[in-house]
């Protein structure tokens, strides 16, 4: 692992710092759709991938999602699915957000999150702290998806850094271990204090200011 400035924790967002989608939130969709929870569940997930990496509109999967109920597809409807969906993703934990922003003061931090791109900007506008951070990739902005290595990738070039600068934080072991063939670290959330024991013993003990141009154990000349 390198040791210089350019120590970088990158974070997913949901099961993360974000709460999972709201309890009874497909249920009330399938309501809306006047289909099974089953159905609608089935379709929601099986249409999902192409709207997270951004290559499918919000009209678009929501279209797809109707048909596959057999249901029609018009634009009330699918503005209402939309909204409805929106806020079910809009929940953060604020203890995730006050250790996050706190980090700061020790390393770089970054955010990588599989979310469709008007999610992404109802979020951004929601959550001003997002603003705070090193940098941000939402995969319907970057048009790449985890665990597709392009998504990490995005992530190293955007920093200007190498996979081995990074720590990799998500709560499922595929996207970690997708992370880790790209030769980042990666550590599976279970929880906020394990993950502060991890990051204590991933961090240079000196550690940096992550506005500073000088390297630890450097001094300007």
């Amino acid at each position: 692992m390198s040791t210089d400035r350019r120590r970088i924790v990158l974070f997913d967002l949901f099961g993360v710092i974000a709460r999972h989608q709201r309890p009874g939130a497909l249920e009330k969709m399938a309501a809306h759709c006047h289909t099974s929870l089953d159905a609608f569940t089935t379709a929601y997930w099986t249409h999902r991938p192409p709207y997270d990496a951004g290559r499918h509109t919000a009209s678009a999967y929501w279209t797809d999602v109707l048909h596959a109920l057999s249901r029609p597809a018009d634009a009330d409807t699918v503005e209402e699915l939309r909204l409805t969906d929106i806020d079910s993703w809009s929940r953060v934990d604020e203890r995730m957000v006050t250790y996050v922003r706190n980090l700061r003061d020790r390393a770089k931090v970054a955010l990588l999150s599989n979310i469709p791109a008007d999610h992404a900007d109802v979020f951004l506008a929601a959550q001003s702290w997002l603003h705070d951070l090193d940098h941000v990739a939402f995969s319907g902005k970057i048009q790449a998806a985890k665990p597709d290595p392009a998504a990490f990738q995005h992530c190293v070039t955007a920093l200007h850094a190498a996979p081995a600068d990074f720590l990799f934080v998500d709560d499922r072991e595929e996207n970690v271990r997708a992370a880790r063939a790209v030769g980042m670290d990666g550590h599976i959330f279970s929880g906020q204090e394990e993950l502060a024991g991890v990051i204590d013993a991933w961090l240079p003990a000196n550690g940096y200011s992550p506005d500073s141009t000088t390297p630890p154990g450097s001094s300007h000349r």
